[in-house]
């Protein structure tokens, strides 16, 4: 049945395209206007790489709790949902775990990366207000010259609501089990002369489906907008407290009712608070000259305990930043267009962890992780970015797009600690040496080059052909630099780059929309982990796939949507694991298959159906291949309705058949397999008022 189900999946994918209330026309997909593209083309048939949309009706729709609900839309994306607000990413990639984990993949609020260049955080889309979003663009692959640092294997850009003269506000409330609630409002308030000001708000409680678990997390955004002026200002705010729940541990231990609810780590805890400020302004002048420039500032501060690591230090971050993102676009010819801009920024972050007790477990782990500080130093980080795209029309039908970034990140740390392995007061630790290493003050560069050639060519009108050849890169973060163990003094490590060619076809015909996209990739300098517990760089990785996308108008009233990806990510380099080649092994949490379908049904205007069907494959939960996790599918139904002018209420059915499953799958040398528990039927209700 699974077979079956696979094929279905990928013969019947679609993905990138927002099929709302009253589907549009097929031909207007190609016409979506897009702003992450680039700055030379606003409409998505104009973009020559993989773009997916997913729209307000959409993402109403889903109204999800977790980003990944509605991230599970777009083909190629699968995060990887571990307990509460946290996720492993995953765009075009294996699910990315371990060092070189985060910074992988650009997330952005309003074109505004959510963490500094050099210091990302693995879970930041919990920093973005995706609740309010107007709607989500996701780039698949590398997408560096156009986006810079860390878009080595895509982008996520949640993008918020604006300020629009005649909109009214709303407001909506809904509950589900677990003691779970989630409030959000949306009020416009005009100033005049086609300017306001927008207020979005979305507030949630979840009382935990596991023991001793659970979040409160609060956003803010505030919007003006100057019709005058052509600006845009915005600030948000984001704060999370949660209460973590751990692994549990035991092959198919997420089959067992009573460990699947447990929480082997009750101690564990995640608070975050974020903000962010942004003015946006636009200038326009003679033939299709455009000017836009946009000073942001961000805070960020994370306190963190990290359960999984002997003794459960407290991990306390910070971050403080300022930039500007610039784009000056021209036509120089009649069929050349050009832009070019330069992005900078500059961060100072801190770092700290600290241990209350001594670690427990063994004589050796007492003595290696002492209690204390293990690390406490400051960097100070200087981003420039110059980059220059050029769209050149060759004929009537095809168009060459080309590009070039030059990234320079430099970073300046301070140890406030003594250099060495060594306990806070500066005494050794036995068995040979603490294992926690810190590196003397010291600075490093990073220069990066991102070029980037795209073709489009029109088949017929309604019909598109595309290929990409892309360079992606990430420097290494601050932490894989100065957060050292054992002997090692230097992390000398180079930055990850990426190369990536697609071949794609996207177009309707009639009641069909589609999208096919073929890739290949391979990946240089890949950062990891050794047996010795050393920062390394030289691993290698390739990765191929395809990602189909179907769309279906089946009658007036019914239509199908499916989005599915094959991909095949392996190891190709001579690194050894207990003694085995790892060359030729499939990458661990990379499954073959993943996907999701929708059926809807709009009997009449106010009426919306949806079954979602959703499939995750096998895959492996080793390097060595050895172990793995089967997969698993998911039922969901939603529905929503209008009550009158102003009211509507919607109802959220997910895992109808009340599967036992999987979040997420691994192994563990010390601990054997670990999981977390998906969770059993759920069904939430939600009411809403026009105001």
């Amino acid at each position: 049945m699974r077979r079956a189900a696979v094929a279905t999946a990928l013969l019947l994918s679609g993905g990138a395209f927002a099929h709302d209330q009253g589907r549009e026309e097929a031909d207007s997909q190609l016409e979506t206007v897009v702003v992450t593209g680039s700055p030379l083309h606003d409409r998505r048939s104009d973009y020559s790489g993989s773009l997916a949309v997913l729209g307000g009706d959409a993402l109403g729709l889903v109204n999800h709790s977790h980003i990944q609900q509605s991230l599970a839309r777009v083909p190629g994306a699968n995060l990887s949902r571990g307990n509460g607000q946290e996720y492993l990413p995953a765009l075009r990639s294996p699910v990315l775990t371990g060092a070189g984990a985060c910074g992988s993949v650009l997330t952005m609020q309003d074109g505004i990366p959510l963490f500094p260049a050099g210091f990302c955080n693995v879970n930041e889309l919990f920093a973005a207000h995706s609740e309010q979003a107007g709607r989500i663009e996701v780039i698949r692959g590398p997408a560096g010259t156009l986006h810079g640092a860390g878009a080595m294997h895509g982008v996520v850009n949640v993008l918020g609501p604006s300020y629009r003269p005649g909109d009214s506000g709303i407001a909506s409330l809904e509950a589900g089990p677990n003691d779970r609630w989630k409030f959000k409002s949306r009020v416009p308030i005009g100033t005049g002369n086609g300017s306001g000001l927008l207020s979005a708000i979305s507030l949630a409680s979840d009382g935990g489906y596991r023991a001793s678990s659970g979040y409160d997390q609060q956003k803010l955004t505030l919007v003006h907008r100057s019709d005058q002026s052509s600006s845009e200002t915005r600030f948000n705010v984001t704060n999370l407290e949660q209460d973590t729940a751990g692994y549990v541990v035991g092959e198919d231990a997420y089959r067992d009712d009573a460990l699947r609810r447990s929480n082997p780590n009750p101690e564990a805890f995640r608070k975050v608070r974020t903000a962010r400020l942004s003015h946006r302004v636009e200038s326009e002048w003679g033939a299709g000259y455009k000017l836009e420039i946009t000073p942001y500032a961000r805070y960020g501060k994370m306190d963190f305990r990290q359960h999984f690591l002997p003794g459960q230090p407290l991990e306390e971050t910070a971050h403080r930043s300022a930039g500007m993102r610039t784009s000056l676009s021209a036509p120089v010819t009649e069929s050349l267009h050009m832009a070019a801009g330069l992005d900078w920024e500059y961060t100072r972050a801190s770092l700290r962890q600290s241990q209350s007790g001594i670690a427990a477990g063994s004589e050796f782990l007492a003595e290696t992780v002492p209690p204390g500080r293990h690390y406490d130093y400051r960097v100070d980080a200087l981003l420039l970015s110059p980059y220059t795209l050029a769209s050149l029309r060759l004929t009537e039908r095809l168009v060459l797009e080309a590009g070039l970034r030059l990234e320079n990140l430099s970073y300046g740390y301070d140890n406030r600690m003594l250099a060495g392995r060594t306990r806070e007061d500066g005494s050794d630790c036995g068995f040979g040496g603490c294992r926690y290493s810190r590196p003397a003050d010291r600075s490093d560069d990073f220069e990066n080059w991102s070029p980037h050639v795209g073709l489009v060519y029109d088949w017929t009108p309604a019909r598109q052909l595309f290929v990409n050849l892309a360079h992606g890169f990430r420097a290494p973060q601050a932490t894989e630099l100065y957060r050292l163990q054992r002997d090692q003094e230097v992390a000398d490590l180079d930055s990850e780059e990426i190369r990536s060619a697609e071949v794609g076809m996207r177009g309707w015909a009639g009641r069909l929309d589609y999208e096919v996209v073929g890739f290949a990739m391979k990946k240089r300098n890949v950062i990891f982990r050794d047996a010795d517990f050393f920062n390394r760089s030289g691993g290698t990785t390739t990765h191929r796939g395809l990602e189909l996308a179907l769309g279906y108008q089946l009658a007036p009233q019914w239509s199908l949507d499916v989005s599915a990806s094959y991909a095949e990510h392996r190891y190709n380099d001579e690194r050894l694991i207990e003694g085995t080649p790892l060359d030729g092994k499939l990458v661990d949490s990379a499954p073959w298959t993943f996907g999701s379908t929708r059926l809807q049904w709009q009997p009449d205007p106010a009426t919306q159906l949806e079954l979602e069907w959703l499939h995750q494959g096998r895959y492996h939960t080793d390097p060595l291949n050895r172990h793995g996790y089967p997969g698993h599918d998911l039922l969901h139904v939603r529905a929503s309705r209008r009550l009158g002018e102003r009211w509507s209420a919607g109802l959220r059915l997910l895992n109808l058949l009340d599967e036992q499953y999987a979040e997420r799958a691994d192994f563990s040398n010390f601990s054997g397999d670990r999981y977390f528990p998906g969770e059993s039927r759920a069904l939430y209700a939600s009411l809403s008022l026009q105001l």
